[in-house]
């Protein structure tokens, strides 16, 4: 990180000519062209540092190095806090107490039985095919690809037109989930470290409450700065400065900052429209265009940087049976998360059936940063060859779920939409 600007100066001249290049040519889906663009740059530089500089592929990204590609300082020691309150204070908090029931079940429900089902399944795959992968590994690998991303489910499928409670409930599970998914990695990781078993629940209470009580406490501090100031400037630090500090202070403590950060945005999103709405509309907007501003640029480097580092995919060995594995695994997994959570759902929303619900929210369960990130942080608890099978498989299911299953999210959905509407 020593050279931050040259690097900087890389990521924002591959997000402005990849997306100058998508906006005149291809027209995709904006988040989906940076990550599949750049993961063919990737694999160019791969093939020609390997063929005409000689080079290995652990020399063009040397994990853990100085000068290292890593997504989980980026992402976790950076600007997660940012992308997840840009992506939630625009929510509506009666909206989260209308759809309580539906959101919990998602979130912690089929999170959990999402993360033992890919466990169970790799770990029978891993046995049939020789890899040797213990149960514990495997689980943890579970709990890695789990749980649904925020970042992707609000930038990628709000903008296929779905209903607004089926898209808020894709977007709600998302903002939810994490700390459901953090208690198991720590749980499962613990095991495989032979350091702690047994301490989910105690850990997934910690993470989420405290992290809700610090949420809500900043932003109920700090929410009267931004109030009562008459600058449309400061009103935005103060905002910076609440989720900036809500994630921290949850770090000092162990408690979920993502979650923490999703709550600041909320809290902002109500008392700005309880008590700000008519007062000050130029604040407002000002609010609302600096936040959209950051989380484009922000989810676009985080996109580019997904795409280029996809080449850990091929540091697995058997790279494609490996990735068909991983990625056959993930969608039974979360089929059958699904299907057993609607039972305790109530009624499904917008006029799904269980089928067509079941369907379209495995299809729209889009994996992100987050989950590279959480692989990434198991390098030493594990062997190399090991640690490079989760790191490559997570790789593919983010690939695979956010190009193919972003792609065609909207001609699924129409699909499923007709037999409703039949």
């Amino acid at each position: 990180m020593t050279d931050f600007l040259p690097g900087f100066i890389a990521l924002l001249a591959m997000v402005c000519l990849l997306g100058f290049f998508n906006e005149k040519v291809t027209k995709l889906t904006y988040e989906i062209s940076l990550m599949l663009f750049s993961t063919v740059l990737g694999i160019i530089i791969m093939v020609v540092a390997k063929v005409f500089f000689g080079q290995s592929l652990g020399s063009i990204f040397k994990y853990g190095g100085e000068d290292e590609f890593n997504i989980e300082l980026f992402l976790i020691k950076g600007v997660l806090c940012f992308m997840l309150f840009a992506g939630s204070c625009h929510l509506k908090l009666m909206d989260f107490f209308r759809h309580a029931r539906q959101v919990n079940v998602l979130s912690f429900i089929t999170t959990f039985l999402g993360a033992v089902f890919y466990g169970g399944l790799f770990y029978g795959a891993s046995a049939l095919f020789g890899l040797n992968l213990s149960l514990p590994v495997c689980l943890m690998f579970g709990s890695i690809v789990a749980p649904t991303d925020p970042i992707a489910a609000t930038s990628i499928l709000n903008k296929f037109g779905l209903p607004k409670t089926t898209s808020f409930l894709i977007q709600g599970e998302s903002l939810f989930n994490d700390g459901v998914g953090v208690a198991l990695f720590v749980c499962f990781s613990g095991m495989v470290t032979a350091t702690s078993s047994g301490r989910f629940f105690s850990v997934m209470l910690s993470q989420i409450f405290g992290a809700v009580g610090i949420g809500a406490a900043v932003t109920i501090v700090l929410f009267p700065l931004y109030k009562f100031t008459k600058s449309n400037t400061l009103g935005i630090f103060v905002s910076l400065l609440s989720v900036a500090l809500s994630y921290y202070l949850c770090e000092v403590f162990d408690f979920s900052g993502a979650i923490a950060s999703v709550i600041c945005g909320i809290l902002f999103a109500a008392f700005r429209t309880y008590f700000c709405k008519f007062d000050e509309p130029e604040k407002n907007e000002s609010f609302d265009s600096f936040w959209d501003t950051l989380d484009c640029l922000l989810n676009s480097v985080l996109y580019i940087m997904l795409g280029i580092s996809f080449i850990y995919v091929f540091q697995m060995g058997q790279v494609i049976l490996l990735s068909i594995l991983a990625i056959v695994a993930n969608f039974i997994a979360r089929a059958g998360s699904l299907t057993l959570s609607t039972f305790l759902m109530g009624k499904l929303p917008d006029g799904f059936g269980k089928p067509g619900f079941v369907m379209l929210f495995t299809w729209g369960g889009l994996r992100g940063g987050l989950c590279v990130a959480l692989a990434m942080s198991t390098k030493g608890m594990i062997p190399d060859e090991t640690f490079y099978i989760i790191l490559g498989g997570t790789y593919a299911i983010v690939f695979f779920t956010t190009v193919i299953q972003g792609l065609t999210m909207k001609p699924v959905y129409k699909r499923i939409s007709r037999n409703v509407n039949k």
